[in-house]
C-alpha cells in the first residue's frame, strides 16, 4: 500500500465545517482575520523574489499551488493579483465549496481533490503554499517531500504552522478553543505541532532551505494579526528550493 499523508480524522473534521468557509462570522472567523497578514507576506515575498513591477497585477505569470486550500481563502485573492492558481485539498466538500465560490466570482482557478502524493500534474510551480496544513497530516516528511516535487528550483515554499511549546498549548488550544471559543474544540492536536528546528531539518532533507521565519501574533488592541519576532505560537516560514 502506498504511503499517504491524509489523516482521515482531520479531513472529516474540516469537511463538516466546509459550508462555513466563506462566512467571516462563522467557524472560520479566526482564519478570515488571519488571512490579511499571511496574504501580505506572501505577496511581498513573491514580488521581491521575482522582481515583479506590475502594480495592477503584481503576481502576473506566477504559478502558485495551494496545498490544503480549503475553500480557497488564499487562492482567490492571489488570483485577483494576477497569479495562475491551482488549489488542492483532500476534502471533496472543501473543493466543491471552492469551485462554487470562484465560479460565482468569475475567477479562473483550477481546483482538484487530491493530496500531494496522489496529485498528477505535469507543470511545476514558482510558489507552493502549505499554510496551516502540516499540523494536520500523518507524515510531515512525506508530505513535504511530495510537495517539493512540484516546486521549481529557486522557487518558494511558504509554510505556516504552530510551534510545539507550552505557550502554544496555552494560547492555541486552551485559549483559542476552550476559553475564547475562537475555534471549535478539537481543531488542533498539540502533539502534531512542530518546532521551527524540526521543520527546518525536514525541509533540508527535501531540498528546501530556510530563507526566513517570522512569528505571527494577535494584537488585542487593534484586533488584527501581525508579524512578530515571537514565534512561540504561530509562525510563518519561507523556504527556497535548491
Amino acid at each position: 500500500m502506498k504511503n499517504i499523508t491524509v489523516n482521515k480524522k482531520e479531513i472529516d473534521k474540516f469537511s463538516k465545517l466546509a459550508s462555513e468557509w466563506w462566512d467571516p462570522g462563522g467557524k472560520f472567523k479566526p482564519l478570515h482575520k488571519f488571512n490579511p497578514v499571511r496574504l501580505e507576506y506572501i505577496k511581498k515575498s513573491i514580488i521581491k523574489k521575482f522582481n515583479k513591477k506590475n502594480l495592477s497585477k503584481p503576481l502576473k505569470n506566477i504559478r502558485i499551488l495551494d496545498i490544503g486550500c480549503g475553500g480557497g481563502l488564499l487562492c482567490e485573492p492571489l488570483c485577483k493579483l494576477g497569479a495562475e492558481v491551482v488549489g488542492i485539498d483532500a476534502s471533496e466538500k472543501n473543493i466543491k465549496i471552492a469551485k462554487i465560490h470562484s465560479k460565482r466570482n468569475n475567477l479562473k482557478i483550477s481546483y482538484y481533490c487530491a493530496s500531494p502524493e496522489n496529485f498528477k500534474y505535469k507543470k511545476k510551480f514558482d510558489v507552493i503554499l502549505n499554510m496551516e496544513i502540516v499540523e494536520h497530516v500523518t507524515d510531515v516528511n512525506l508530505f513535504l517531500r511530495e510537495s517539493s516535487k512540484f516546486l521549481k528550483t529557486g522557487g518558494i515554499m511558504f509554510i505556516a504552522t504552530l510551534n510545539k511549546t507550552l505557550k502554544s498549548y496555552i494560547f492555541a488550544i486552551l485559549g483559542a478553543e476552550y476559553i475564547l471559543r475562537w475555534l471549535p474544540i478539537g481543531t488542533h492536536d498539540w502533539n502534531m505541532f512542530i518546532t521551527p528546528k524540526e521543520l527546518k531539518q525536514i525541509c533540508k532533507k527535501n531540498s528546501l532551505v530556510l530563507d526566513e521565519i517570522l512569528g505571527v501574533k494577535y494584537n488585542v488592541l487593534y484586533r488584527t494579526w501581525e508579524t512578530s519576532s515571537d514565534d512561540d505560537v504561530n509562525y510563518l516560514t519561507r523556504f527556497i528550493k535548491i
